[in-house]
């Protein structure tokens, strides 16, 4: 007889929601073709309840605009997704360049789903407010520091402080950070600010792992690849499709569809790691 013996049949069996009973941090979560509304879906759709975060004056500075609907309709179409009858969705705005921000918003995500935060989706990032090494500057440099490193590593922080003070050993303890393929291929080089700033937590992410790992808490971060979020379209847009093998752009339920995998049980044993989910992207 193994010392560990194969899973029952029973257990070999996939529950329909296997996230039913958790709960969820997804921040960025403010724009419906965006990804952290396909992973907010996704994890709704396994069962689990979930805070939304968004910060609306970022995307009113973008090309593509705020979503027109507004954070509420965000929240409806994942409320469309929850598998679980009992399971909710919250959302709440939050300006994570505020040093106090990461700590209040994860104090109102728990508060609003029942004290506890079991999956935290850190999916925010600045965009544009960057440039080449020629032109970038100290304002540049500083401001996707704050947004896209300072504060994920601050919530990951405020979220291991609610993690310690449950039951030793909890499951389901899960973060995700989101990567950009900063370390591949010829880098981002028109992109310094950026590179740098999600390079940072694609370093950190074994050291975070470690740090949590006495608490039940995996941590790994996902390079979503080129995705199609509404942003781009026209010539550029046909090029980048035919460097897919599949000649398509990745779709924002295309990394979702991991990064909710990942929230499972079934992943429990997944850490460190940084999970290229490119479709096989060419950079060449």
């Amino acid at each position: 007889m193994p010392r560990f013996p194969h899973p029952g049949t029973a257990e070999l069996r996939r529950d329909p929601l296997p996230l039913r009973g958790r709960t969820a941090l997804v921040t960025g979560a403010s724009r419906r073709s965006g990804i952290g509304y396909a992973i907010a879906r996704r994890l709704a759709a396994y069962g689990a309840s979930l805070y939304l975060h968004h910060h609306v004056p970022h995307d009113a500075t973008q090309p593509w605009g705020a979503e027109p609907g507004g954070p509420d309709a965000v929240a409806d179409g994942v409320r469309e997704a929850l598998g679980d009858p009992e399971a909710r969705v919250c959302h709440g705005p939050g300006d994570l360049t505020d040093p106090d921000a990461p700590a209040e918003l994860m104090d109102r995500a728990a508060g609003a789903l029942g004290g506890r935060v079991d999956i935290l989706v850190a999916n925010h990032a600045l965009s544009g407010s960057d440039g080449t090494l020629d032109t970038i500057d100290a304002v540049m440099l500083d401001a996707h520091w704050a947004t896209d490193t300072r504060s994920v590593i601050l919530l990951a922080q405020a979220y291991a402080r609610l993690r310690a003070a449950l039951p030793p050993r909890t499951p389901g303890g899960r973060v995700v950070m989101m990567t950009s393929g900063q370390d591949l291929a010829d880098g981002m080089p028109r992109e310094v600010a950026y590179a740098l700033a999600k390079g940072a937590l694609a370093s950190a992410t074994r050291t975070l792992a470690t740090a949590l790992g006495g608490l039940a808490v995996t941590v790994n971060t996902v390079n979503p690849g080129p995705v199609d979020t509404d942003y781009l379209s026209g010539e550029v847009y046909d090029s980048v499709a035919a460097r897919f093998p599949a000649g398509r752009w990745g779709m924002p339920d295309d990394p979702a569809r991991l990064i909710a995998w990942l929230a499972t049980d079934e992943a429990e044993w997944v850490t460190g790691q940084v999970i290229n989910s490119e479709g096989g992207f060419s950079r060449s």
